[in-house]
């Protein structure tokens, strides 16, 4: 059997891309950017517990103001579980948040938020 002449240029046509190498194809090329280093932030917080009372602590080390809230999870169905509101926690600065439960807690955490100033 006999190749048609438009399929034997096609088969060459194909044989040659695919053996180039791979920075020789033609395709979208993305440029390698230098990775910015990630902006410093984030205040650094430590919780208590002491039977129904929650009490944490914020310390902001770095220059970007950090709006820090506290939740509280009670364990008990009918307590009900609590959100803080947003505290501003400035550069090198350290605040107080604090919450509580009726009864038993059985979780706590501090969010955190980039403010604008």
């Amino acid at each position: 059997m006999r190749m048609s002449r438009s399929l034997a240029s096609v088969t060459v046509a194909v044989c040659l891309v695919l053996s180039l190498p791979y920075d020789a194809l033609p395709h979208a090329r993305v440029e390698a950017r230098e990775a910015a280093e990630p902006e410093l932030f984030g205040a650094s917080c430590h919780s208590r517990v002491d039977g129904s009372r929650v009490t944490a602590y914020c310390h902001n080390p770095y220059p970007r103001v950090d709006g820090v809230r506290l939740h509280i999870e009670c364990d008990r169905w009918w307590d009900i579980d609590s959100d803080g509101a947003q505290v501003e926690a400035g550069p090198a600065q350290t605040v107080r948040l604090t919450g509580r439960c009726w009864k038993e807690v059985r979780a706590v955490w501090v969010s955190h938020r980039k403010l604008a100033r």
